[in-house]
């Protein structure tokens, strides 16, 4: 009976729900609603019986006895599995979130969650773990009123999910951004997504939860078209609900309670309705049907004072007075046992309209200023919700999903002094490879012959650009960025001409100079992004925000295992026993943890293994990337920060190195107010030190200075 817009901060009061609903449906959806993860792996032996018993303590709103229950029970599982540890979490999450209403320790839950969904040992277990923590993470930052942070999680929940072919994770995206646009007064689209979400959700092993899930979204299509004022269509889906739940009743009779609580607030909703079509008593009667069913002790309180405000208007509104006072005094006492913000504001208008009817215009007066104040309080803790632009947000997390993945297709590995020499030595293949073939394709010498006249021009602009980089140190990033961006077409070009050639009929000596043009163009068009990457780095303002730094870690270590097995190298990592907060920019951060990896596994011998750790120094977070590599000589040391540094050597299988990565990482971890450093003996190998600040004192949950091993790659 609740409207999804009753309650102003509807996600710290529901997981999910539009309305009123109890604590069951809140742990069913976040706990049920992965049918993919049983299938994976599943819960070990040991930890089924203790999920029962603490599921049914949430139901039961006994929170608190059954999360000591839980704790007490997990330090006695010998060897939890990764869905055992994750759904623990989750039940830390729901307390804090749901019950205390501790929106930053839930999200440290919630990160947490997502350093173990990381660690899924299967592709389906992982997609599930990995699209429930985003959806977590989004509901805290949701509640914390961080709408850009929620939304991002919201997408990268979808866009796995998505990309996986999985609807219930498709269902459960819709879901929410039917509430967000429900929220927003944009509900001709919530009812679309609302109707997204019920043809999208899939069976999950709780059948309960699942009809208790249907049932409610029929009931949020019928609200989103009641405030559309469509009342026929809401009046067919109000409908649609109850003819559900009565077709589904006999199944769950151990559940009759909740059925009825369901069935209550669609009474209250459908009331709406009847009362818009001029039906009042018809209204009356299901109003008082609904309060009789959610006023009980353990059912929806709060749905019935808001069923009690709508009949209350009903009795003013007919000057049924006698009728109204009465039914005012019993909810006012309500209100001492169930907060319920929204039906305070109302009640204490209809008390002003009461004693305005009976000519008492001082108390008349009083309550009308009570109601002003409570609702302008309710009206501000939406407006920052209606200032968001949600589409317009997920259209920018796409393209800048797209522009992600254009940027780790186009890695660079080259330097500016080495596309000065593979500019000439291209300009001799090409004038050779004319002169051997410009009789088999008179096409193609043209074209080969221009390429030839660019680049020779560009070489003589390139010779130019360096000699005045030597003069002044000033103008050299805007010569750098002139010189790459004229390089990019031409060598792009030739590029493209020798893959059309490839397929040609050359001698095998001609086709072996076509490749090294190949290799050597492209080597050239990623040395230019990189160049382009380093001149750009200071003109861009850093943005900071709070990054759970064992996740960050545990996401860089995953990404590079596959590199480090194509030497047989394994990664270990050491987090923090707690999880940690710390302000930075993620992603030049997590540039400089993969930099810093990759020259690990380049510069370590096959079969070899890299050491990650992460330490609590109080103040700061120190991180340790330790290989047991070829070292760094005594003589390279102080040239190893330097731009352009001559300080550069192949890794052990002949992997290219071109002296920029380490200078764009001193430049990050500075810009951070951090150090870096490095400690190295030539055979021995090297390990290098990042320190970055922590936030200042009680902004996060302290950390100890344990370590404990949580992933091995």
């Amino acid at each position: 009976m609740a409207k999804i817009n009753a309650f102003p901060d509807l996600f710290s009061r529901h997981y999910f729900g539009v309305r009123g609903m109890l604590f069951l449906l809140f742990l069913s959806l976040i706990f049920s609603c992965r049918n993919t993860k049983k299938e994976a792996s599943g819960y070990s032996d040991a930890f089924k019986p203790v999920f029962d018993k603490v599921t049914a303590d949430f139901a039961t709103n006994r929170t608190k006895q059954g999360l000591r229950y839980l704790d007490s029970s997990m330090s006695r599982i010998t060897s939890p599995n990764i869905d055992d540890r994750f759904r623990a979490l989750s039940f830390h999450y729901v307390y804090w979130r749901k019950t205390k209403g501790d929106y930053k320790k839930a999200l440290l839950c919630a990160d947490s969650m997502l350093v173990l969904a990381n660690k899924s040992v299967t592709q389906k277990q992982y997609v599930s773990n990995y699209v429930e923590a985003n959806m977590a993470i989004g509901d805290a930052y949701f509640s914390m009123q961080q709408f850009d942070k929620a939304y991002r999680h919201y997408f990268e929940g979808f866009r796995v999910g998505k990309n996986n072919l999985d609807n219930r994770a498709l269902s459960d995206y819709s879901y929410r951004m039917g509430m967000i646009l429900y929220k927003m007064g944009h509900y001709k689209l919530a009812a679309g997504y609302f109707k997204e979400s019920y043809k999208l959700c899939t069976p999950t092993n709780d059948p309960f939860a699942d009809f208790y899930r249907q049932q409610e979204v029929l009931d949020n299509i019928g609200l989103s078209f009641k405030h559309n004022n469509e009342p026929d269509s809401a009046d067919l889906y109000f409908d649609k609900a109850l003819n559900y739940i009565a077709e589904n009743t006999d199944r769950f009779r151990n559940r009759l309670g909740l059925i009825e609580v369901a069935k209550g607030v669609v009474y209250g909703n459908k009331a709406e309705v009847l009362i818009v079509q001029g039906k009042h008593k018809e209204a009356i009667d299901l109003l008082q049907k609904s309060i009789a069913i959610n006023l009980q002790k353990g059912n929806d309180n709060s749905d019935a004072e808001l069923a009690e405000i709508k009949l209350a208007q009903l009795y003013f509104d007919h000057n049924q007075l006698d009728e109204l006072f009465p039914l005012l005094k019993a909810l006012q006492m309500q209100f001492d046992s169930v907060k319920n913000d929204d039906a305070k504001a109302e009640w204490n208008r209809l008390m002003s309209k009461y004693y305005q009817r009976k000519n008492d215009f001082p108390k008349s007066l009083a309550y009308l200023q009570t109601y002003t104040n409570l609702n302008d309080s309710n009206t501000k803790k939406l407006s920052l919700l209606k200032e968001s632009n949600v589409n317009e947000q997920l259209a920018n997390f796409e393209k800048q999903y797209q522009i992600d993945n254009l940027k780790n297709n186009n890695k660079i590995q080259g330097t500016l002094l080495y596309t000065a020499v593979a500019g000439v030595l291209m300009a001799f293949v090409i004038i050779f490879l004319v002169f051997r073939n410009w009789k088999r394709s008179k096409h193609d010498v043209e074209i080969v012959n221009d390429l030839n006249r660019q680049v020779n021009l560009q070489k003589a602009n390139l010779e130019k650009t360096l000699e005045e980089l030597k003069s002044s140190d000033l103008e050299k990033d805007r010569i750098l960025r002139t010189v790459a961006h004229d390089l990019r077409n031409p060598i792009g070009g030739i590029a493209s001409l020798t893959l059309a050639m490839e397929d040609d009929d050359f001698t095998p000596e001609q086709k072996e100079l076509i490749g090294l043009i190949k290799e050597t163009s492209n080597n050239s068009l990623e040395l230019i992004n990189e160049i382009l990457e380093v001149t750009n780095n200071g003109t861009t303002k850093l943005k900071k925000e709070l990054v759970e730094i064992n996740s960050l870690l545990t996401k860089s270590a995953e990404l590079l295992r596959f590199k480090a097995a194509e030497k047989d190298q394994h990664i270990e990592l050491e987090l923090l026993k707690n999880p940690e907060e710390i302000s930075i920019n993620r992603e030049k951060i997590w540039r400089v943890i993969s930099n810093l990896i990759s020259n690990a596994i380049k510069f370590s011998r096959k079969n070899g293994v890299i050491n990650i750790s992460v330490t609590d120094l109080k103040k700061d977070v120190e991180i340790a990337i330790k290989d047991h590599g070829i070292g760094i000589p005594d003589n390279m040391k102080p040239m190893i920060f330097n731009m352009f540094t001559e300080a550069k050597r192949s890794g052990t299988a002949g992997e290219k190195s071109f002296g920029l990565g380490l200078s764009i990482c001193k430049q990050i971890i500075e810009s951070h107010g951090g150090k870096i450093w490095f400690e190295s003996k030539p055979g021995e190998g090297t390990t290098f030190f990042i320190t970055l600040p922590k936030p200042a004192s009680g902004k996060t949950t302290p950390s100890k200075t344990e370590h404990t091993n949580v992933l091995t790659t």
